[in-house]
């Protein structure tokens, strides 16, 4: 009868993400994992398969948290789509400011990237398509209110509200501060059609 496991596999993800997220995959080396999780290396392979396959594991795990996490900010409520898309740019500026930030494991991801057709490439790109589809649905409440145009590229403002978001989360980690990326987080919905003729953007 095999013995019980004695860890949870979410905390160990957990643990194996950060390091993956200080070091990346290529330099991240099994003694890290070791001693970030606590578990042997026969141990880890048992239970994730080995390095690659954990880094996939906890990478999937952050694809869904941040998706999860841009959409209850982008739900509903009294603010209009565009305003809650402007309120969340703000408070990223403000997260991604933080000295004691640090850029997500999908972001990271995104940087080791070859653009291969393997399984890291693919996994990232299905996160970033993931985050897309949620800035999506709330462009399309924009367009019935009538803040978009009927002909406006719903997919490609999606696709570039992630390209800034994940933009912003590098430069906040280089040392960019909060003034530069809330300007940044301002003007981005200005470059919506039909947003071009609201002026500057002011804080």
């Amino acid at each position: 009868m095999p013995r019980p496991r004695k860890f949870v596999e979410r905390d160990v993800v957990s643990s194996a993400s950060e390091v993956f997220v200080a070091n990346g995959l290529a330099a991240t080396t099994l003694d890290d994992l070791v001693q970030a999780t606590g578990l042997g290396k026969q141990s880890l392979y048992n239970a994730f398969g080995g390095k690659r396959e954990l880094f996939l594991r906890a990478l999937s795990e952050d694809r869904e948290e941040a998706a999860r996490a841009v959409s209850e900010a982008l739900q509903h409520g009294d603010a209009s789509p565009l305003e809650r898309i402007r309120g969340h740019m703000l408070r990223m500026a403000i997260e991604f400011s933080r000295s004691d930030g640090r850029v997500s494991l999908t972001t990271r991801a995104l940087v080791e990237s070859t653009g291969e057709q393997d399984q890291l490439s693919t996994v990232t790109r299905t996160g970033i398509e993931q985050l897309a589809g949620v800035y999506a649905h709330c462009l399309e409440d924009a367009q019935r209110n009538g803040d978009l145009p009927p002909d406006a590229n719903l997919s490609s403002l999606a696709m570039y509200f992630v390209a800034i978001t994940r933009g912003m989360e590098l430069l906040g980690r280089a040392g960019v501060g909060r003034a530069a990326l809330t300007a940044v987080a301002l003007d981005a919905l200005h470059v919506l059609p039909g947003q071009a003729g609201a002026g500057p953007a002011r804080a």
